[in-house]
């Protein structure tokens, strides 16, 4: 009996402690007590949330990581120097219920929601903001010494698209290509690209909003914090749509990520991807190399 009244009356004294002491213990340590007699330090408050945005329990949400920034002043579109880092998808589809199309333009818009027969899976490069819809992501290399701005698509035909900083103008007599011609300028800290010289052997978006040769493509990138890419782009072409119209999407940061070497197998057929709504794909025949 005596030993059983000696232990209660530990744990209670225990219990005081614990209530009185540690909660003192832990603000001289500059640490908050949370409710349910939790302490959360700075270190464990910012751990493990750091570049997200948001704070630990019960803290306001921290502010964004800022983007970085080139001697010049203006954001850096891709990784810093000895780092990796590549921009995640974006773009579905441009285009929507207000989109102004003319007739012909909407009912091939509308077949190729039926018949997915899309030039990108079949190894064909993609202009226009399809590019930022490659699987695996898109990585952006800056050249200021050069004056250019690469943009590979990884998950594609091994191609890639060149935007001129230099300020010079379109060249005359431009022949039609899949990426066109881009030319790009500063304005505060948004890279705006004028695009004009396209073919008409890609989709635009990965839904298959029509366009035709006279397609006007200005796109609008922001770097708006460190994890994040504004992209704004309005699409000018008087051959498939009766008025100009815009759209924006984001892509998120991927840190630790890197070009690499990806395989487009021609003729490479996929029933969900090449054919629409075929189920299945005869490989009985024989594959002659």
């Amino acid at each position: 009996m005596r030993h059983r009244i000696i232990l209660v009356c530990s744990a209670l004294v225990l219990a005081l402690v614990t209530v009185l002491v540690v909660p003192s213990f832990l603000k001289a340590q500059g640490q908050e007590v949370q409710p349910g007699g939790q302490g959360q330090g700075q270190a464990g408050a910012r751990g493990g949330q750091a570049g997200r945005g948001q704070g630990g329990r019960g803290q306001p949400a921290l502010p964004p990581k800022a983007a970085p920034r080139w001697p010049d002043g203006h954001p850096q579109l891709g990784a810093l120097a000895g780092e990796r880092g590549i921009w995640g998808s974006c773009c579905g589809s441009l285009s929507n219920a207000q989109t102004p199309y003319q007739p012909w333009a909407k009912a091939l818009y509308d077949y190729r929601r039926n018949n997915e027969f899309e030039p990108h899976t079949r190894c064909k490069p993609s202009g226009g903001a399809r590019q930022f819809v490659t699987p695996y992501g898109t990585e952006i290399v800056e050249m200021p010494e050069l004056k250019k701005v690469f943009i590979f698509d990884i998950g594609g035909p091994h191609t890639f698209r060149v935007i001129y900083t230099d300020g010079s103008a379109h060249p005359k007599d431009l022949v039609p290509s899949y990426y066109g011609d881009s030319r790009g300028h500063w304005e505060g800290d948004t890279l705006v690209v004028d695009n004009t010289g396209f073919n008409e052997a890609f989709w635009m978006d990965r839904a298959g909003s029509p366009h035709t040769e006279k397609l006007h493509f200005i796109e609008k990138f922001t770097r708006s914090d460190y994890n994040v890419l504004d992209y704004e782009v309005t699409v000018d072409d008087p051959g498939a749509y009766t008025g100009t119209w815009t759209n924006k999407f984001q892509m998120r940061w991927n840190g630790a990520q890197e070009l690499f070497e990806y395989v487009c197998q021609d003729n490479n057929f996929a029933p969900v991807l090449l054919i629409g709504s075929e189920e299945k794909v005869d490989r009985t025949s024989i594959i002659v190399p």
